[in-house]
C-alpha cells in the first residue's frame, strides 16, 4: 500500500467506532443514573485497567478536576503495574489477579463506589478480578469490553459493549477498541458532571483557572453566562473573577445579582 492508502484503509475503519458507541448509548444511560446518586452521596468514580485500557481510565481521571472543578480523588484511575505502566510496558501486569485485588484494597472501598473495569477482550485477569473485588464490598460495577457476552460483562452490574469488530492490524486495540473506550469514557464521566450541576448550559463554569489560557476561557464563560459584550464586558469579567478570587461559580453568581 501506499501511505495514503494505508491511512484510508485505518480511517475507513476508525469511522465505524461512533455508530458502535451510539448502539451502547441506552446502556450507558443506565449507568449514568445508577452512578448519580452514588456519586452524590460522596462515592467515587473508579477506573480500573491494564494496557491501553488502563491508560485511557487514567486520562479520563486526570482531566475531571480542572474541567469540572471537582476534588482530587473523587474521579480515581487504577492501573495493572502502576504507574510506571502509565508510560510503559510492565511485562505480566495483567494476568496478576493477586495485585488487582490488593491495589483494590488499598482505596479501601465503600458501597457508593463505583468501579469500572475497562478491557477490550473482556477478560483481563487483573481488571476481571477488580471488578470481582468490588462486587464484594458492595460497589455498583460497570464493565466496558469490545466484546459481546464476555466474563467481565458477567462480573459487573452493568456491561457496555461498543462492537467495533476486528482491527486493520490484528490484535492492535489501541486502535477501533480504544477509541471507543475513550468515548465511551468521556460519556459517562461527561455525563456524570452535567447530572451533578457543575455545567450551566453548555459552559464550564467549575473549570479550574490554573493557567493563562484558561484564565482566558474563565473570562469568556464568564461574559457569555453574564451577557455581558464588548470589551467593556471583558473588562468585568476580569473584575468579578478577581474579586471573586478566581473561583468562577462564585463570580458568576455574583453577576446574577439584581
Amino acid at each position: 500500500m501506499s501511505t495514503l492508502a494505508m491511512l484510508r484503509a485505518l480511517q475507513s475503519e476508525d469511522a465505524r467506532v461512533a455508530a458502535a458507541v451510539r448502539r451502547c448509548l441506552p446502556a450507558i444511560a443506565r449507568t449514568i443514573e445508577a452512578i448519580v446518586p452514588r456519586y452524590a452521596a460522596g462515592g467515587r468514580l473508579i477506573y480500573v485497567g491494564a494496557g491501553t485500557s488502563g491508560r485511557l481510565g487514567a486520562l479520563d481521571a486526570a482531566e475531571i478536576p480542572p474541567t469540572f472543578g471537582v476534588e482530587q480523588g473523587r474521579v480515581v484511575a487504577v492501573i495493572a503495574g502502576g504507574e510506571k505502566a502509565l508510560t510503559q510496558a510492565v511485562e505480566g501486569a495483567e494476568d496478576d489477579a493477586a495485585a488487582a485485588r490488593r491495589d483494590l484494597a488499598k482505596l479501601n472501598l465503600q458501597r457508593r463506589d463505583t468501579v469500572v473495569g475497562i478491557a477490550a477482550s473482556g477478560r483481563t485477569p487483573y481488571t476481571v478480578a477488580a471488578v470481582r473485588a468490588a462486587v464484594r464490598r458492595g460497589c455498583l460495577t460497570v464493565a466496558i469490553a469490545n466484546v459481546k457476552g464476555s466474563v467481565l460483562a458477567a462480573s459487573a452490574k452493568h456491561a457496555i459493549e461498543p462492537l467495533t469488530g476486528a482491527e486493520a492490524i490484528a490484535g492492535s486495540t489501541r486502535l477501533k477498541a480504544g477509541t471507543a473506550q475513550k468515548m465511551v469514557l468521556n460519556l459517562i464521566s461527561t455525563g456524570l458532571m452535567v447530572r451533578q450541576g457543575r455545567i450551566v448550559d453548555n459552559l464550564m463554569i467549575h473549570v479550574q483557572a490554573t493557567n493563562a489560557k484558561l484564565r482566558a476561557r474563565a473570562e469568556r464563560i464568564l461574559t457569555t453566562a453574564a451577557g455581558w459584550r464588548g470589551s467593556g464586558g471583558l473588562a468585568k469579567a476580569r473584575r468579578a473573577l478577581r474579586e471573586s478570587g478566581g473561583d468562577l461559580p462564585r463570580a458568576l453568581a455574583a453577576a446574577r445579582q439584581p
